[in-house]
């Protein structure tokens, strides 16, 4: 008998068939130690048990920040690379050196816990007698049942945007008594049960994304937002017609329909109706107050994680490791105030004061030499107390992360600040839309230029709005840079750049650093390469892990791999 990875990732369902614990106190005793007959109590009218198990469940879901080896995704992008001295796990990912036995962001046996965990809640909350409902009327079981099927579905995504199509194992929980070699599903059917997982369940979810009490659990808005995004991923030129495995059903669609980005933009207009979110007014609270364009979020609580993992190295004041670099690419998508980009010459940019006059997101992302932080200037100059050289972990490229940090500018130390992992904001909601529909028109329209000219407002640009008369092509990049800048190191720039299937002239250029030297005469700049990415066709796609393959004769591996 064959023993794929599916299967033995039961291991919660195994340690909950295989021990029993004592009644009379459950809530003492650890939830993967009870019996389903214990966690799906037909006597426990208030459901006490089976939410803890729903709640474990939640667990699962992904972390942003830094989660890849101690690195954000985005050091595997042209945005930034990572400041460890070694050869690290992101740096595989923007060297291109991972095989299939080493992708290093693995998380094929994580979602597919989730995933069995997620399932066995759902065939099994019906046993018990739980009271209680919404004050629209709607029962506490449906609402219950309906987050699980939301967090499946989440889990299923986040698969399939590595992976194309994946095995969908609807409600069916396997046992490891059973002989499972299941093939993959095709990349539509895959996209189609997330869809219509989120269309049964979105009206059994709660309403108010703002009720603290349940702050963390999905509402009828996160299910409209993850089918938002598989949606526009769907329609995008990776999957929509631009199939790198040919007609290969497990990697896209074989050709191209402008429907797929007409129920993109009516996805993300969905929610733009339903009139419960807006931008909030200073972009750097959206990551660090719990606000009005938050629409889903993995909790995090109050910390100073981001801080000590990537703030300047410098400062006394904590534990500051420094460990993203943002590349001077990333630093120059970012234009002035005045909404046009430092190439323009009527963009008043000056060389010898590069800082001045910058758009408002590039303040509140990235730290650069004479930012102030900590109650000093950020000193990222050769033998700068933020840049000393030596064996010690720094910056490689003149510049450090700033954003999701608490405003820490004029204090001498940290204090904690929300850090929760935000998986759906409304910014992302507008920009979606403005991408499909832009896509879906010959030239872009009144609505487009609206959603685009709200996220510039927002940053402060004056004026924000777009010159009339744009293309759809010019459009197009326009929101791309958009994306680029107001969705940076929220793991969007490292599937954008693969759904655009543009990664091949993205992903293979030469990064730069700002090495900078403070004289006795000035302050001199200059430009130098640190990290040339290497980016091959197969890597559109990761890879199906090795020992899935191996140990299943009906697991296809992805084209090229």
């Amino acid at each position: 008998m064959r023993y794929i990875e599916l299967k033995w990732t039961l291991w919660v369902a195994v340690a909950i068939y295989a021990f029993s614990s004592c009644k009379s106190d459950l809530e003492n005793v650890p939830i993967e130690t009870q019996t389903l007959e214990q966690v799906f109590d037909t006597n426990d009218s208030a459901g006490t048990n089976a939410n803890r198990f729903l709640t474990d469940c939640y667990r699962y879901l992904p972390n942003t920040g830094n989660r890849v080896g101690g690195d954000f995704l985005d050091s595997g992008t042209d945005d930034a690379v990572s400041s460890n001295p070694t050869n690290t796990s992101v740096q595989q990912l923007a060297l291109g050196t991972y095989t299939d036995d080493s992708y290093p962001d693995n998380r094929w046996s994580d979602f597919y816990k989730g995933i069995r965990i997620a399932s066995i809640f759902i065939q099994n909350i019906d046993r018990v007698p739980l009271k209680g409902q919404l004050s629209n009327g709607t029962p506490l079981k449906r609402v219950w049942k309906a987050e699980a099927r939301f967090l499946r579905a989440m889990f299923y995504f986040e698969l399939v945007r590595r992976h194309g199509g994946i095995p969908l194992l609807g409600d069916k929980v396997y046992q490891l008594s059973d002989d499972i070699e299941l093939p993959r599903n095709s990349f539509q059917e895959c996209v189609d049960f997330i869809v219509a997982e989120c269309d049964a369940i979105k009206d059994s979810l709660r309403v108010d994304p703002f009720d603290l009490p349940n702050y963390g659990r999905p509402t009828k808005a996160a299910a409209l937002a993850l089918k938002s995004r598989i949606l526009l991923y769907a329609a995008s030129p990776l999957y929509n017609g631009g199939n790198i495995g040919g007609q290969n059903p497990l990697t896209g669609y074989a050709d191209f329909s402008v429907a797929r980005w007409q129920a993109a933009e009516h996805a993300a207009k969905e929610i733009m109706d339903l009139n419960l979110f807006q931008l909030e007014p200073e972009f750097k609270q959206v990551f660090i107050t719990r606000n009005k364009e938050r629409i889903f979020s993995k909790q995090g609580g109050n910390n100073t994680s981001i801080e000590n993992n990537n703030g300047p190295i410098g400062y006394a004041a904590g534990v500051n490791n420094g460990r993203t670099s943002p590349t001077q690419e990333f630093v120059e998508t970012f234009g002035m105030i005045n909404g046009l980009d430092i190439t323009d010459p009527n963009s008043g940019y000056n060389e010898d004061d590069p800082y001045s006059g910058r758009d408002k997101r590039f303040y509140a992302t990235v730290f650069y030499n004479g930012a102030m932080w900590l109650s000093r200037a950020v000193q990222t100059f050769e033998g700068g107390a933020d840049k000393p050289g030596g064996t010690r972990q720094q910056t490689k490229t003149g510049y450090y992360l700033r954003k999701f940090m608490g405003n820490f500018e004029e204090s001498v130390n940290y204090s904690g600040v929300n850090h929760d992992h935000i998986l759906f904001r409304y910014a992302e909601t507008l920009l979606n839309y403005a991408e499909a529909r832009n896509e879906r028109l010959s030239v872009p329209d009144q609505a487009v230029y609206q959603a685009v000219e709200n996220i510039r407002r927002r940053a402060g640009l004056s004026p924000f709005e777009l010159p009339p008369g744009l293309s759809q092509e010019q459009m197009r990049s326009l929101i791309h840079n958009e994306r680029r800048k107001e969705l940076a190191f929220e793991e969007h720039r490292f599937y954008d750049v693969r759904r655009w299937k543009i990664a091949e002239q993205e992903f293979n250029k030469e990064l730069h650093a700002m090495v900078i030297y403070e004289t006795g005469t000035g302050t001199i700049r200059q430009p130098v390469p640190i990290l040339k990415m290497n980016f091959e066709k197969r890597m559109y796609l990761a890879p199906i892990p090795f020992n899935e393959v191996i140990k299943n004769p009906n697991m296809e591996q992805n084209p090229e791999w």
